[in-house]
Formats: structure tokens, sequence, C-alpha cells
């Protein structure tokens, strides 16, 4: 059977970041943490080039994704290159283990200080411990503790030393990052029917639903409601057969009109990206930021931020249909960017409006840095779902389980 039908996604997982220096012992600990020859161990310097991601289950943490990055010490025009990806994972961290090997921490607590900004908790970690007598240990603890505020755990990948703590701490932080929102928020309780309208146009994948779909019917499962799903083209038939209407209805983005001319009075209405922005992401200033589409013009600069890659459909959502609703509204001339995956620009400066998918390939913390960037430059944000709801003019009639 394939693992990945069974295994939770990425998205869902808690990512586990490691950072330090060059020969730090990052992809030593690592092994050694998880008794799996995950990283390459070398004692040349700069053997990691690349984040490496390992997916698995720890106990007591559940699904993880341990990130083995490249030293923060790295140097040259391809170092910088390697630095610059472990700046990236970084925004994915929602545990960052800092890795200290030398007395001189000014680097290491750099970093430290740009979790603590970003409210990533941290583990500290005195590597190679086996490498230094006791005494030598316990001063450099108490010299990175008078640094950085935090006193290290000393571990050694060679002895095993520290390992159970480094994991003790890791269940800790680990507890405290999964506390966050729920898909359906406040929408539903247990017996409520959840009517679940998803279209299976061309650009839904042949013989599977898509992620959205599928976390939020699981959702409904876990939280002991009723759920019921069909296409557009059934739904007056679905409501027919139900005694009661349905506590909430659930839709596609883009038929948010059709669905909301069929809904019963009181029964509330969302779709997949508007729970979505509301669990991943800041569903207030998406709400505010909307609100930004009736300023654009011609001469405005859009940038629609794809969290996957996939090959684009000639109905493609993000590239096709959401340019047409602003150039309707706009005029012809507006320009419209496209970022997929991993990509997003550094400067956002030059945009007027940056339209995010739902993110469900991302985790909140990602999401979260994402938002954090636009609101640092001052540049309005919000997501599909959002924002076609706004152009139909129905944003204020549509629930977001926030409240």
């Amino acid at each position: 059977m394939d693992k990945t039908l069974n295994s939770a996604p990425v998205s869902v997982r808690t990512h586990i970041g490691f950072f330090g220096r060059m020969n730090a012992g990052k992809s030593s600990l690592i092994n050694a943490l998880t008794k799996q020859a995950v990283s390459i161990v070398s004692p040349e310097a700069g053997t990691t080039t690349d984040v490496v991601k390992k997916t698995m289950e720890i106990h007591g943490i559940g699904p993880c994704v341990l990130l083995d990055t490249a030293g923060i010490d790295d140097e040259g025009a391809v170092g910088r290159m390697r630095v610059a990806a472990a700046r990236r994972a970084a925004e994915s961290t929602d545990i960052a283990v800092v890795l200290f090997s030398e007395e001189d921490c000014r680097a290491e607590a750099a970093w430290v200080e740009r979790f603590h900004a970003v409210s990533t908790p941290v583990i500290a970690v005195l590597s190679r411990a086996d490498e230094r007598t006791d005494a030598e240990n316990t001063g450099l603890q108490e010299h990175i503790r008078c640094e950085t505020g935090i006193t290290p755990i000393a571990a050694s990948a060679v002895t095993g030393e520290g390992l159970e703590a480094l994991q003790e701490a890791l269940i800790r932080a680990a507890a405290r990052a999964a506390e966050k929102p729920s898909i359906l928020g406040s929408l539903v309780k247990p017996g409520d029917v959840v009517l679940l309208v998803m279209p299976q146009d061309p650009q839904a994948p042949e013989g599977r639903l898509i992620l959205p779909e599928v976390q939020t019917i699981r959702e409904a499962l876990d939280r002991h409601c009723v759920s019921l799903c069909v296409q557009p083209e059934e739904l007056p038939a679905a409501l027919a057969c139900l005694r009661d209407p349905p506590a909430l209805i659930v839709t596609d983005s883009q038929v948010f009109d059709r669905v909301y001319a069929l809904k019963p009075a009181g029964t509330r209405l969302t779709s997949f990206s508007v729970l979505f922005a509301g669990c991943k992401g800041d569903i207030d200033y998406y709400v505010q930021s909307a609100r930004m589409i009736d300023t654009l013009t011609e001469a405005s600069r859009v940038l629609i931020a794809e969290c996957c890659t996939h090959a684009p459909l000639s109905e493609d959502i993000g590239r096709v249909k959401i340019p047409g609703m602003l150039r309707r509204r706009t005029g012809p001339g507006l320009t419209v960017d496209v970022t997929a995956g991993a990509d997003f620009p550094a400067d956002l400066g030059t945009y007027d409006l940056v339209i995010q998918c739902g993110g469900c390939m991302l985790n909140r913390k990602s999401v979260m840095n994402r938002i954090q960037r636009a609101k640092d430059a001052g540049v309005p944000m919000t997501n599909y779902g959002v924002a076609i709801a706004y152009i139909k003019g129905i944003l204020d009639r549509i629930d977001t389980g926030r409240n």
C-alpha cells in the first residue's frame, strides 16, 4: 500500500529545525536522536549543502519533519546561498534546535533572537560534549546562558549524553506548538450535519480529493458531525433529502454565489479556503486587506502566491480565474505576478496586494511568516476564498468560524 495515503501531510507535522555552525554536529545529533542515518555525516565542513528533510514519527512528539540545515557560518557565493536556504527553513520551523559548539556564540545568539522575534520555541544544545571535560562543558553552558538567557543541554551523538533530555525538551515544546486553531472553529458541534459541496472540475485530481477537503472531512468526523459530500449539481437533491437544514455548508470559493442562492435560512456558509485562512493565517487581516481590491487600478500590481507546485490548467483559479475577476474590475492593464511553492519575493514593496491560496501545503508557521513579511512591508494580504467572496459581494455573509 502507498505509504503517502496513510501518513500525515507535511503541512500538519511539527517542523523541527536544527541550526548551527558548520561541523557543529547537527547531522550527527539528528541521526543519534532518530537512530537512523537521516543525514550524511562527514568531518569535512559544509557536507550539508541544502536543507535535508526527514518526515517521521517520534514517540511523544508524533508526526514531525526534521530539518537539517547548512552551517550558519558558511561563506562564499555558494555558502551564502546555503545560509539563505537555512533562513527559509527557519520560516517554517515550529521548534528550533540551535547547536552551540564554541565560546564565541554571537552567531548562534543572533539566530536565537531571530526565533524569539517570531515566537518560535528554542532548545539550545551544547554539542559534541564528549570532546570536553565536564568542567569545560559546565563553563561553556554558563557562558551561553549569560549570552542568550538559555542554558543549553550538553549532548553527544557519540556517547548518547543529553539525548534523553533533548527528547524530553522536544516533547514539551511540541505540546505547545500543537496548540493551533482548528479548521471548523466554532462553526459546528457534535451531531451537526455538515454538507460539503465539492466541484470535481478539471482542476480536481483524478481518483482523489484535494487536501483541504480531506482535512475538513476528517475534522468533521473527529468532532462527531454528520458529513455529506456532493457536487454543486446535486446540492438541491441533497437539501431535499434532509429532514432539517444542515448546520453548515462548506463549499469551494468558486461556486460561492451558486451555493448561497440555495442555502436554507439559518444554515451557515463558508468555504474551504476561508476555513484555512482562519486556521493557518490571520483571518482578520485577510478580510481587512480584501477591501483594498476596490482601490486597485490598471496601474496596480498584484501578487498571486500559490503554496503548492502543479501544472496549471486552462481554468486555473490562481493564474486565470482570480486575475480575470480583478481585471474585470480594474481594466486589462492590471499587472499580476504568480509565484508557486516555496518561492515568495523577499521584497513585497512593489505590490499593492498579495493574494495567497489557502496554504494547505504549508504549515501555519510558514503562512504566518509570509503574513508578517507583508505587514512589515505595509502591503495588504488576503487569500483566494476571502478575495473571491469580497469580489462576489458576499464576504459579510460568510462565516469564518473564528467568533
